[in-house]
């Protein structure tokens, strides 16, 4: 996993990186705020270590930097020990604060339960989103579906449909179960709602209709997606 650390006083940045790679981090270091900045456009890093007082740059403006379009955790390092920096290093979406001088042992143990718990949510996330092959993904955390990037306007029933599909990808879903699990009413053999309604998802879709991707229809039984 890759580490960056800023820090302009080098012994500091120097003895942090030797204890990270010690344990099996690859660290790229950065002696002043522009250097990070480049850095911080141009790399993929899993976790930042931001001083605060640099010479050009502050650590404060990096760690904004940083959160308008990543979400890795950032570790913030201050020679002060007031909570004005604390809250403000917070406040920018910082995870976690070490006043210097520090125990490199502490932050390296630090480094650890930031990326664990980072690490934990994002299977957690990544677990709520079911991918199927073809550019259909659905997002149960935030009940949207989307094709080819694009999110669908689907209505509550219409995503309810879908997502039960997708979770049984490759298999075939009947009618009935559809209307009892989305609807859940009980289903009788006249009710077309689950047709109509597929009919809409579809269209949404831009499906043809006599040869659709995604939906597709087994006749007498329900409906099924591939996977």
């Amino acid at each position: 996993m890759k580490i960056l650390i800023v820090d302009d006083e080098k012994e500091i940045a120097d003895l942090v990186e030797v204890y990270l790679q010690n344990e099996g981090f690859s660290v790229t270091k950065a002696n002043s705020g522009k250097e990070a900045s480049e850095y911080i456009e141009t790399v993929d890093f899993d976790l930042a270590i931001l001083d605060v007082m640099l010479p050009d740059i502050d650590g404060f403006s990096l760690c904004e930097q940083i959160r308008k379009s990543k979400t890795y955790p950032v570790i913030m390092l201050t020679a002060k020990t007031g909570f004005s920096d604390r809250i403000s290093g917070l406040s920018l979406g910082a995870d976690d604060y070490v006043t210097k001088p520090f125990n490199p042992l502490e932050l390296v143990a630090r480094v650890k339960a930031q990326l664990r718990r980072y690490r934990q949510y994002n299977e957690n996330e990544r677990a709520d989103i079911i991918e199927i092959s073809g550019g259909l993904e659905i997002n149960k955390a935030t009940h949207t579906c989307s094709l080819y990037g694009e999110v669908l306007n689907l209505t509550p029933i219409e995503f309810g449909i879908v997502s039960l599909l997708c979770e049984n990808a490759g298999k075939v879903v009947s009618t009935k179960e559809v209307f009892e699990k989305v609807w859940g009413e009980e289903y009788l053999d006249s009710n077309n709602t689950v047709m109509v309604h597929i009919r809409r998802i579809r269209e949404k879709m831009h499906e043809r209709s006599r040869d659709p991707k995604f939906i597709k229809t087994v006749w007498g039984v329900g409906y099924k997606i591939e996977k």
